[in-house]
Order: structure tokens, then C-alpha cells, then sequence
């Protein structure tokens, strides 16, 4: 068995900061929230076994999940010999063993990819990507989502949804429990009340961990960016390739964007950013000029040596 070892990049240490912090404020949020729950007698354990039980199905089967809901079909090097050529090579580059390949049918000028670790990984691109971009955009662009997997970007975010989704269980439980009647701690008989502020807690734990998640996933699409362009040695390139397929999203038809809505998160500019507009606080990927200008200022540093 052929043995890969990962090659070292450098990766931006102030985003690489920012997204350890955040992952550690999200750490901090659902430990304080867990020992409320714990110290109030609720389930919490047995509520987190369902939901991680959902979660580990949706990590482990993420890759034939998003293949089913984008319409992407697996090709071998014999169907796709250019684009196998180039994730190989580029994988080869970044010290990573090759993804499985697949082509979706589709006029939106995209790319994502999937997979819980670089042995299990999975890059697919539309063939409207392909008719757009020029070879080394095009590369660019792979070799983003190729760092994505290198990243374990998927990992991180499972990990990160699996908090949210367990915020979320327990808010409809909440809601239901008082709908008819409560439920409480132990010895506890005015669980109306109880409830009611746990309920609101809840809510509250739930809307300032969906921020943490969603800044965590714009923090990862910068991370992808810089390991990307490590990776290609051509962030210019990259820059190029946001610029065309964000300027050109307006022209696709509706019907087009609605096949790749459910993969939005993954996808290398979301469908639903037409125009490549500003990004907000509830957007899961950074404002696509931002991304740019990040881009072409590791453009400078590259071409003086700088990283």
C-alpha cells in the first residue's frame, strides 16, 4: 500500500487563530449549557446519543448523500482522462491520495467536494465549470476543494453541527413538553415555569451557536482559498475563477440553481449568491470580493517570495 505524506504548507496564522477561538467559544457555550441541563435533571446524555447516532450516519454517508442530492455521477480516468489527470497531479502536490471523481450535468459553473478524511474523499465539478474556466483556473479551483479534504474541513463542521442539531432537538422537545404539559428534574413539581426558562436558554444557545458554526465555515472557506493556492502555486488564478463564476451566476436559470441548493454549504460560491454580493452573519461563505482581494495579496507575497 502506497503511503501519502501530507506536504507542509504554510497556512495563514491569523485565520488559523480565529478559527481555534471559535471552536473554542462553541466548546465553551455547550459545556456551560450541558452542566445547566445536567444540574436540571434533563436527559441530556440520552438526547445526545440519538442525535450523535444521526450525526455519525450523516458523517460516514455524507459523500453518497450529496453525490444523490446534486445529481453527480462518479466517473473513472477513462471517461474523465483530462480531469482525472489534473486532481492527480494536484494531489500528488499537496501530498494526498486521489479522491474519487464525479461530473454533475449542470450549466451552474461550480465545484465541491466531500469526504470525512483525504482516503475518503470525493471532488466533483459541473460540466459548466469546465465549458468556463481556462485550464489554470480551472486547476485553482480543484485545488481548493482538494484542500478542503486536507483541511478535514468536513470534520470540523460535523463536529460543529452536531451542536446546532442537538440545540435544535431539544428546543422542539422543550416546545412539546410544554405544548402538554411539562417535563422536569427529579422531585420537581413546578415544571411550567422550569421549563420555560430552559426553553429560552435554549433558544439562546441555539442562535449564538449557529453563528459560531456559520463564522467557522467562512473561516474555512479563506482557509481553502490559502491552502488551495499553496497547493495550485497560483492564487491569481483562483481569484480569476471567483471573479468569472460569481459575475456569471445571474445568467443561469432558476432551475439550474435549484439542483444544487441542497449542497450549498460545500459548494465553491453558494447558488443563492447570484451576484457574488456582500456576506452577512448568517451566509456560509465570505463575500466573494473579500476572498479576492485576500487572493491577490498572497498573489504580491508569493511573487516576492513572501507566504
Amino acid at each position: 500500500m502506497t503511503s501519502f505524506g501530507m506536504r507542509r504548507f504554510k497556512r495563514d496564522p491569523g485565520l488559523v487563530s480565529r478559527m481555534y477561538f471559535t471552536m473554542f467559544m462553541l466548546g465553551v457555550l455547550y459545556a456551560i449549557f450541558a452542566i445547566v441541563l445536567w444540574g436540571l435533571s434533563f436527559p441530556i446524555i440520552f438526547i445526545g446519543v440519538i442525535v450523535g447516532a444521526f450525526a455519525l450516519f450523516q458523517y460516514f454517508m455524507s459523500d453518497r448523500m450529496i453525490l444523490w442530492a446534486s445529481g453527480a455521477k462518479l466517473v473513472t480516468a477513462q471517461q474523465e482522462p483530462e480531469l482525472h489527470r489534473s486532481i492527480k497531479r494536484l494531489a500528488d502536490r499537496a501530498g494526498m491520495p486521489m479522491p474519487k471523481v464525479a461530473l454533475i450535468q449542470s450549466q451552474v459553473p461550480n465545484a465541491f467536494a466531500t469526504g470525512r478524511n483525504p482516503a475518503n474523499s470525493l471532488v466533483a465539478v459541473t460540466t459548466g465549470i469546465r465549458e468556463r474556466l481556462t485550464e489554470r483556473e480551472l486547476d485553482a479551483v480543484l485545488a481548493h476543494e482538494l484542500a478542503h479534504v486536507r483541511n478535514r474541513d468536513m470534520r470540523v463542521l460535523a463536529i460543529g453541527n452536531f451542536l446546532v442539531t442537538l440545540t435544535s432537538f431539544l428546543m422542539t422537545m422543550f416546545f412539546w413538553s410544554m405544548l402538554f404539559g411539562g417535563m422536569g428534574g427529579r422531585g420537581r413539581d413546578n415544571n411550567g415555569a422550569a421549563i420555560l426558562v430552559v426553553y429560552l436558554v435554549t433558544i439562546v444557545v441555539y442562535f449564538v451557536g449557529q453563528l459560531l458554526v456559520l463564522a467557522l465555515t467562512r473561516y474555512r472557506e479563506f482557509g481553502a482559498d490559502h491552502s488551495g493556492a499553496e497547493i495550485s502555486g497560483d492564487p491569481g488564478a483562483l481569484a480569476s475563477a471567483l471573479a468569472k463564476i460569481s459575475g456569471q451566476l445571474a445568467n443561469i436559470p432558476d432551475q439550474d440553481l435549484r439542483k444544487l441548493q441542497t449542497a450549498n454549504a460545500f459548494l465553491l460560491i453558494p447558488v443563492a449568491l447570484r451576484s457574488g454580493g456582500g456576506a452577512s452573519l448568517f451566509s456560509t461563505h465570505p463575500p466573494v470580493e473579500e476572498r479576492i482581494r485576500r487572493l491577490r495579496e498572497l498573489e504580491r507575497r508569493m511573487s516576492f517570495g513572501m507566504r
